[in-house]
C-alpha cells in the first residue's frame, strides 16, 4: 500500500513533474545508478520543478487557488507558450 506522501507524488494534479521523475528513475536503473549517465534527465527534472515552482509562487502572491494549476490547466499553460 502506497503512503499518502507517495500518492501525492504520483498525482499529476499535485506534482507537475511525474514524467520527468519517472524518466530519471528509469535512466538510473538502466545505467546501474551512475548519476553521470543521467545528467540530461536530472536537468529536465530540475527545469520542470523550477518552472512550476515559479508559477506556483506567482499564483500564491496573486491569491489564486489552488496554487498549483491542475494537470489540465498546466497543459493549457504550456500550449499557450508554444
Amino acid at each position: 500500500r502506497m503512503s499518502r506522501h507517495a500518492k501525492k507524488l504520483r498525482d499529476h494534479d499535485i506534482n507537475p513533474c511525474v514524467a520527468e521523475t519517472d524518466a530519471t528513475t528509469k535512466c538510473m536503473a538502466d545505467n546501474n545508478y551512475k548519476k553521470d549517465m543521467c545528467t540530461d534527465y536530472f536537468l529536465k527534472y530540475k527545469n520542470c520543478r523550477t518552472f512550476w515552482h515559479g508559477i506556483m509562487m506567482q499564483r500564491r502572491r496573486s491569491g489564486v487557488k489552488p496554487e498549483m494549476p491542475s494537470a489540465e490547466e498546466r497543459k493549457k499553460i504550456l500550449e499557450s507558450m508554444g
